[in-house]
């Protein structure tokens, strides 16, 4: 039988929502054969017995501990058997005919590598849903909080507006992603250097440099629960995404640039690190409490991007 879309979804303690993602899948299919691929990342919430008591005829790979997105994601698509790939987080839920406005845009754009949706929050306000490649000055302005000074195409420094027609992209996030086999096959699929996060710009540089295109369809709409911006992740977590980007910057964008990014990271980070040294001292333990743990936090992500990012 063939198989129009293997759908690879990818899980780390999030039963009740990776079941409703999955309900999603099977709800809108439609006419499409779909089969259902999903890589469980080491699990305690018991994720794995839901999967295979409520939903038998998915493909279950489980993993010991957690490997990563970028690998997980590889492993499924070594086995899937699909003429389309689609990357979808368990934290997303496809609206009705998602799936199928994807894959027409494959179908009637023979050189689309790549296809995004609208990724909407749960109150259906729009998620950021396809971008421009990161570049220093941008980060260098999101980092300093300048970012909205500075809306002009000449300066990419945050995700574009929302668009509510067919575009090109230069990349699309990874919470749902609809891949050609064809690109799979001569790109490879995403780089396990990224642990979590920019492992998907990095894929869509590639995807890009091999001649294929991306595009976003406002015809395929996903909500997407864990949208949320970097000033919302916790620092533990803005570690591994400045992590990722800076591996981008050393990949693509040159040893020099990776520089600036990390030099200008570290001076940033220093700065919010002494303002929060006085208020070690500060009058109340909740405050004094929550300097340490900030502190801390910072240390970590110093010693990640400042000396330890590879």
């Amino acid at each position: 039988m063939r198989v129009d879309v293997s759908v690879i979804v990818v899980s780390w303690n999030t039963r009740e929502l990776l079941a409703q993602c999955l309900r999603s899948i099977y709800e809108t299919a439609g006419d499409l054969t779909v089969e259902v691929i999903v890589v469980d990342n080491g699990s305690t919430d018991g994720s794995v017995e839901m999967v295979r008591e409520r939903f038998p005829g998915v493909r279950l790979i489980v993993n010991r501990e957690n490997v990563g997105f970028a690998r997980a994601n590889n492993q499924a698509m070594a086995v899937a058997r699909g003429r389309y790939f689609l990357l979808l987080n368990s934290d997303a839920v496809l609206r009705p005919g998602a799936l199928g406005a994807l894959v027409d845009l494959m179908e009637t754009h023979p050189r689309a590598g790549m296809a995004g949706g609208r990724l909407v929050n749960p109150d259906g306000s729009f998620q950021a849903s396809f971008m421009d490649f990161p570049t220093l000055w941008g980060e260098v302005l999101l980092m300093l909080k300048l970012h909205p000074l500075f809306r002009s195409p000449y300066f990419p420094s945050h995700p574009p507006a929302e668009s509510g027609e067919v575009r090109e992209a230069d990349w699309i996030p990874g919470a749902c992603m609809l891949v050609r086999r064809e690109v799979w096959e001569e790109v490879g699929g995403l780089d396990e250097t990224y642990f979590m996060y920019s492992e998907e710009v990095d894929w869509c540089w590639r995807v890009k440099r091999a001649g294929w295109r991306i595009y976003y369809t406002p015809q395929a709409e996903i909500v997407h629960w864990g949208g949320q911006s970097i000033g919302q992740v916790p620092l533990e977590k803005r570690a591994r995404v400045y992590r990722g980007k800076w591996l981008f910057f050393r990949r693509w964008r040159g040893r020099r640039t990776a520089g600036l990014f990390r030099l200008v990271l570290v001076a940033t980070t220093a700065l919010k690190m002494g303002l929060w040294v006085p208020l070690l001292v500060a009058p109340t333990r909740a405050m004094r409490g929550r300097a340490r743990r900030n502190l801390r936090s910072y240390r970590r992500l110093l010693g990640v991007v400042g000396g330890g990012a590879g």
